[in-house]
């Protein structure tokens, strides 16, 4: 999938991987899409919740080994 800027987690726990999302989303515009690379799993409902809280959509989520990848579209 193509994104426009990408984010890395791997290694943070909440909230720190929603809170850097959130930075990272206020420098985008509306309909650029973000990659984030996770390693909690404890991320794949915060970011399910995030999305539905702030309206930006999450376009889908992968799991790997231990990692977790994330495709969201800003509002």
């Amino acid at each position: 999938m193509n994104f426009d800027k990408e984010l890395d987690v791997r290694g943070l726990v909440c909230p720190l991987p929603i809170l850097r999302t959130k930075k990272s989303l206020a420098d985008m515009t509306t309909g650029q899409i973000l990659k984030i690379a996770a390693t909690d799993p404890g991320a794949i409902i915060d970011f399910q919740v995030f999305a539905e809280q702030t309206g930006n959509e999450l376009l889908s989520l992968l799991e790997t080994t231990g990692e977790f990848i994330f495709y969201m579209k800003k509002k």
